[in-house]
């Protein structure tokens, strides 16, 4: 039987490094791993005590399990970042869908708010003499999209104060939205001088076909102080 500890030929492998560390310090007369090589030594064989035949496949035994560990630990890191990734990619998704959702269920809302809009007439709403500010808001209020209805308000705001005979002395535009010419207005009802819903009407339809929609509009007129 060769020379190699009882314990086998696994238990010499594995403590090879160790050994030849431990013979160095010796050498090297340093006494804290003369130590530690006897504690090892204790429970194994040297190196020295492994026939000399046997020391090369010991030692190649002992860095092929290390470089074995290596790469366990290397695969369950990259293991770990994958699951990371997936996870973080998953939640990512589930928030852009939730997004598109939302945004999808808000444009259904406001396409809606917009064909019931479209569908008024200055008939839906009595005739009066006159109107007051907050008569004409209101109005505006009924025909215009929810989402919609600031900017377009901001836009009246700017151009007549929400009032229905307000006349530019300069260039003659008119009313709420002052169209130049002011017959424009008669394209949504012939009673456009008197009847504020006509004109509201008229000056959805244009925002609408011009800029897409009110908010479209008072984007542009913001850059442009004209729309």
């Amino acid at each position: 039987m060769s020379r190699i500890s009882v314990r086998g030929f696994a238990v010499a492998s594995a403590t090879a490094v160790t050994a030849v560390g431990s013979v160095v310090g010796v050498a090297s007369g340093s006494t804290a791993q003369t130590n530690d090589a006897e504690a090892t030594a204790s429970d194994s064989t040297l190196l020295a005590d492994i026939p000399v035949g046997q020391q090369a496949q010991v030692q190649t035994a002992s860095l092929t399990q290390q470089a074995s560990i290596q790469a366990i630990a290397a695969d369950e890191g990259a293991k770990k970042d994958a699951e990371e990734a997936a996870r973080k990619a998953a939640a990512k998704t589930a928030i852009a869908k939730k997004e598109a959702a939302e945004k999808a269920a808000e444009e259904a809302k406001e396409r809606a708010e917009a064909k019931a809009a479209a569908t008024r007439s200055a008939s839906d709403f009595p005739i009066q003499s006159s109107y007051t500010i907050a008569q004409i808001q209101a109005m505006a209020q009924q025909m215009v999209p929810s989402g919609q209805f600031q900017c377009f308000s901001n836009i009246v705001d700017h151009e007549s104060d929400w009032r229905i005979d307000a006349v530019n002395p300069s260039s003659g535009a008119y009313g709420l939205f002052q169209a130049l010419p002011a017959s424009k207005y008669s394209s949504a009802g012939a009673d456009w001088r008197t009847n504020p819903a006509t004109q509201i009407k008229w000056g959805l339809n244009y925002m609408n076909d011009r800029y897409g929609s009110p908010c479209g509009a008072w984007s542009f007129w913001q850059a442009n102080h004209w729309y």
